[in-house]
């Protein structure tokens, strides 16, 4: 099956470069099939704005999606360890709601994790009463990371 429809891509990419043969001297990409196998991957999140946030969770959620949102061979979670707590405080909830929606939505699947550094989230002043009930504590980010990657295989994203 995959045989035909890589034959059926260059096929289509062939007459494309054929009417277009000008803008593409080098032919033209071929667009191949998915078919990753489900991994264990853990983001190492330090970001600044919603945006930056708002779009590592569409990568998530892509990846999610990619890996069948199997939550038996698929494991995705994102340590947040900078700036971002501040919008998981639940004193600023009113402020960052849709955001805070979109991040709980994702690990309803039962793939995808949030976890918190305990010990950057003491220096903004904000305490395990002031986090979202979908993420987890942990006492100290970078040690998370490394132990999900030496202990449990994961694989690293930044």
């Amino acid at each position: 099956m995959r045989l035909s429809l890589f034959i059926a891509s260059i096929t289509i990419a062939g007459l494309f470069q054929a009417a277009y043969p000008q803008n593409t001297p080098w032919g033209i990409a071929a667009a191949p099939l998915a078919g990753y196998a489900p991994q264990k991957v853990v983001y190492d999140i330090s970001v600044d704005t919603p945006e930056e946030l708002g779009q590592i969770l569409d990568r998530m959620s892509a990846l999610n999606i990619e890996y069948g949102s199997d939550p038996y061979d698929a494991a995705i979670i994102a340590v947040l360890q900078g700036p971002e707590m501040r919008f998981f405080d639940t004193r600023r909830f009113p402020e960052y709601e849709k955001l805070v929606r979109q991040a709980q939505e994702l690990t309803t699947s039962g793939v995808i994790e949030f976890r918190m550094c305990q010990r950057a989230a003491r220096l903004m002043d904000i305490q395990p009463e002031h986090v979202h009930g979908f993420i987890e504590l942990v006492p100290m980010a970078d040690a998370e990371i490394i132990r999900l990657q030496q202990e449990e295989g994961y694989a690293y994203m930044k």
